[in-house]
């Protein structure tokens, strides 16, 4: 509880008056309850024994003008509360935000989003509870009781003043104001989920964020939203206080009546020891202490956690920071380059190992190999998502650690394979890449994009909402928009991570032209797994297990046969329609699946008759671990999928992604098997499948082969340690 009211002090030095004034009221507020009982013995030996009925009715005078004084002091400490609440909470609310515009992308790759939206939402309504509910009650508790017990020894116990008869009229103020209070937490709630929304949205947006130096922006519109959170917070917190308060102030007007009725017992002689009604209601005042601190203890133990979970976020710091000295970037002259490089994300393993490249400027290049092999790995080091753990990446010569990120970064225009747009309208998402951009530069990078004449065919042209994601637009018109917002920057270098992998062919051919246009005379640099986008690239750059294995342009590395023409081999023979819902393959692409390299040549023709296609959407399951129903064959015609293990620790554990041209599940062709592995596609997919029952037909032509299949289908499940999946 300490280390809560350190941390709540810390948020509450910028209001450092208005908790003075806070403080005041309390000690108000506990002068009068402490001084009404007092006043019982006052109004009784000064007033009542001695028959003075002017000192009587100006000891009721008094003591009405003291509820009267009490009342408004409290309402007015309740709309501090309810500022002050409200305020502390924009404030932690708008720090957490700015900080995390400053981290880096390795932070975001560690936290899970839930995670982090928590701390916006649960954590901070603890502390918003400690604040306005646990502060002022443990002060008053605290200081109640010592003051009352001493009071208690000064008087001692005579008479029970109790009345249950007016105790009704603690619930008449909640049944008046309750109402109102619950439809403003309606719509705070409603107001506070927006908020998230938008938190969220940031999150899931941080490359392009970083990318296009958009974190401004972002934190101006946080800042509205967190306005119109603000007066709707208010708003409730000022009701719901009043809630509270009413019982209190019913109570307080009970506890002055029964004063009432027992001066007046009294003077009639009913009643003559006022000490004794003194001490009753002191009695009900410490029980009143004792009572509002048991009601915020568990506040307090939720908002400890609260507290440390915000502390701890808050001080997080950025892995990837300008340097004080840092420089700004000047436009590039010569090349980018990368020398002696070396990465790990995790520091066990590297992703990237004695990386040395040079990529000219105004040269077109291309990052290829499969996944995992470090090309993306690259892009984030030449954007300084990430800073290389030895060796340098230099624009001109200069290592980018001694250039201002935003200077950096404003040179680049990147499109990511997610297209992420925002959910506002399509103008300004395509504004987002340079804020100061006019309407007529907004529609000429749309021109530039080949997305202009589609926008003016929408109902509200230019204003359409895009929907969260996107999800009102197609992925290739999803994918031009964000085309657009990276040339509205005009940058110099163009950056394309995988751009095009999840479009069907047609939108990918259309989107691959435009980018050939719209890269002449700029510096592009593109990811991409499927060869056929690199081979207009002026060179291309050869990863597997994150080093570069060959460089050259496209004819170059077919000349030479090694890693790029087995990639290149992988990936033809394979034709997927233009509408991305039929695949075939050659006969003699078969022959490089080893289980079906022995067929002949007719064969091998028979077989290709024989697959058939499938079209599976994104994050879907196609194969299951331990199922022993699906009894086909799959070659990956078009898209990507997960391949993950049980494993007994950590639980789901993905062994691999398959890409364009592997396949898997060669083994159920043969044997009756449980799969090893289970399969999910991570991009939408096109598979060409070869049921079993066929493929046993087409072996019994072949009979001399089934000895051969037997044989190694025997030596692929003996490789415990690895799925039967194959990647040539």
């Amino acid at each position: 509880m300490f280390n809560v009211f350190r941390h709540l002090l810390e948020y509450l030095r910028p209001y450092r008056w208005q908790v003075v004034l806070l403080f005041v009221g309390l000690l108000v507020d506990l002068a009068f309850t402490a001084l009404m009982p007092l006043s019982l013995k006052v109004l009784i030996d000064s007033a009542i024994e001695p028959r003075d009925a002017a000192m009587l009715w100006l000891i009721l005078g008094v003591l009405i003008a003291a509820v009267l004084i009490a009342g408004a002091v409290a309402v007015g400490r309740d709309f501090l509360y309810a500022r002050l609440g409200t305020a502390v909470l924009n404030d932690l609310r708008q720090r957490m935000f700015e900080h995390l515009q400053r981290l880096s992308a390795d932070f975001y790759s560690r936290n899970r989003v839930g995670d982090v939206m928590s701390r916006f939402s649960s954590d901070l309504s603890a502390v918003q509870n400690a604040v306005v509910l646990a502060v002022p009650d443990t002060i008053l508790g605290f200081v109640g009781i010592v003051l009352y017990s001493g009071l208690l020894f000064y008087l001692e116990w005579q008479l029970a003043l109790i009345s249950v008869l007016c105790l009704p009229l603690l619930l008449v103020g909640p049944r008046l104001i309750g109402p109102r209070a619950e439809a403003y937490s309606y719509k705070l709630r409603e107001e506070e989920a927006k908020l998230q929304s938008q938190v969220q949205e940031n999150i899931n947006a941080q490359p392009v964020v970083r990318a296009f130096g958009l974190a401004g922006p972002q934190v101006a519109d946080f800042r509205r939203q967190l306005g119109v959170v603000y007066r709707a917070g208010f708003r409730f917190n000022i009701f719901a206080y009043l809630v509270e308060r009413s019982p209190n102030v019913s109570f307080l007007l009970i506890q002055l009546a029964v004063t009432a009725l027992g001066a007046y017992k009294a003077f009639n002689g009913e009643i003559t020891i006022g000490t004794l009604v003194s001490f009753n209601a002191l009695t009900l005042s410490l029980s009143a202490a004792v009572t509002s601190l048991t009601r915020i203890m568990p506040s307090l133990l939720q908002a400890s956690g609260g507290v440390a979970r915000i502390a701890e976020l808050l001080a997080e710091q950025p892995r990837v920071a300008d340097a004080a000295d840092a420089k700004i970037a000047a436009p590039l002259r010569e090349a980018i380059t990368l020398e002696a490089v070396e990465f790990s994300y995790t520091g066990d393993r590297k992703s990237l190992e004695g990386i040395d490249l040079k990529i000219a400027r105004g040269a077109s290049v291309a990052l290829v190999g499969g996944s995992g092999s470090g090309k993306s790995t690259v892009l984030a080091l030449i954007a300084r998502f990430y800073d290389a753990s030895a060796g340098a990446v230099r624009f001109d010569g200069v290592d980018v650690r001694a250039l201002t990120q935003g200077s950096l970064r404003a040179q680049m225009g990147v499109v990511f394979q997610e297209s992420f747009l925002f959910n506002t309208t399509i103008r300004d998402n395509i504004r987002m890449g340079a804020p100061e951009a006019t309407d007529e530069a907004v529609e000429a990078a749309a021109r530039a994009a080949e997305i202009h004449d589609l926008i003016m065919r929408l109902p509200d042209g230019y204003e359409t909402i895009v929907g969260e994601r996107g999800g009102n637009l197609s992925g290739g018109q999803r994918q031009r928009v964000a085309i657009a917002r990276a040339l509205v920057r005009d940058p110099a270098i163009l950056i394309f991570d995988e751009a095009t992998s999840a479009l069907d062919p047609a939108t990918e051919s259309a989107i691959n032209e435009t980018l050939l246009r719209i890269g002449a005379e700029r510096t592009v640099i593109s990811v991409t797994h499927r060869l056929a986008g690199a081979v207009h690239a002026d060179q291309i750059f050869v990863f597997d297990h994150g080093r570069l294995v060959e460089a050259g342009n496209h004819e170059q590395l077919l000349e030479r046969g090694g890693s790029y023409r087995q990639l290149w081999n992988k990936q033809s023979g394979l034709t997927v329609s233009g509408d991305g819902v039929r695949a075939g393959i050659e006969p003699a692409r078969l022959r490089a699946i080893p289980i079906l390299a022995k067929l002949g040549d007719q064969a091998l023709a028979d077989l290709a008759k024989l697959f058939i296609s499938e079209r599976i959407e994104e994050s879907r399951l196609v194969l299951r671990e331990g199922d022993t129903s699906t009894d086909k064959f799959y070659i990956i015609a078009r898209g990507k999928v997960a391949v993950t293990r049980q494993d007994p620790v950590e639980g789901e554990r993905q062994i691999t992604v398959l890409q364009d041209g592997d396949h898997f599940g060669e083994i159920a062709l043969i044997k009756d098997l449980p799969r090893t592995a289970s399969i999910r596609t991570l991009t939408p997919c096109v598979f060409l499948t070869l049921q079993r029952a066929l493929f046993l037909d087409l072996v019994e032509k072949h009979r001399h082969l089934r000895t051969e299949f037997d044989a190694l289908a025997n030596v692929r499940m003996k490789r415990t340690t690895i799925p039967p999946v194959s990647r040539g």
